[in-house]
């Protein structure tokens, strides 16, 4: 595991578009399609890196607490699977639901998604605004594993509540850290 923090996209920046293969309905989707005209989270998460599975459970529950309040959330896995077989599309469908995962888990096979996004780690987040210009970038909380700090979901329950009430979200914010994406070579 190589430690990497986000390369922190610059703020305003427009969603790349994609269309992607679900793990778990077997369908295309694309950004359009799954958007939302409130917020979007973009997030490249993985299903073996520690730093994923210690946020997995707050994860889930910020989801499904804030796509009530209509916010869109995306999961895109990028990494190399011919060299990382558990982040397989195969085992992202049996991992998307053994932890409860209530949004659509992509797998980027060509890494052209991550690359657009410049994804560094897992996790990594982007929320875009209903314009779908980047308002948040960066972590989650400040949680990690071992570090004693609580797993809450500040940052980013923060970025879309100023998001959903229009207010001015605060340009400091703190880069994910996590796995580095397992790029092809």
């Amino acid at each position: 595991m190589a430690l990497k923090e986000s390369n922190m996209l610059a703020l305003g920046t427009k969603a790349p578009a994609f269309d992607l293969p679900d793990t778990v309905s077997g369908k295309n989707l694309s950004l359009e399609a799954l958007r939302s005209e409130k917020a979007t989270v973009v997030m490249f998460i993985c299903n073996h890196c520690p730093y994923v599975i210690h946020i997995n459970e707050e994860l889930v529950a910020l989801a499904n607490s804030y796509k009530e309040k209509g916010v869109s959330f995306i999961a895109i896995s990028s990494n190399d699977v011919n060299n990382y077989p558990q982040d397989g599309p195969d085992k992202m469908k049996v991992h998307a639901e053994a932890v409860g995962y209530p949004f659509p888990y992509l797998y980027d096979e060509s890494q052209e998604v991550a690359k657009a996004y410049d994804a560094a780690c897992t996790p990594d987040f982007y929320v875009f605004d209903k314009n779908m210009d980047l308002a948040y970038r960066g972590r989650m909380d400040a949680s990690s594993p071992g570090n004693g700090k609580e797993n809450n979901g500040a940052d980013l329950r923060n970025a879309l509540d100023g998001l959903l009430s229009d207010q001015i979200i605060s340009d400091v914010q703190h880069p994910s850290m996590g796995c580095n994406i397992k790029w092809k070579s």
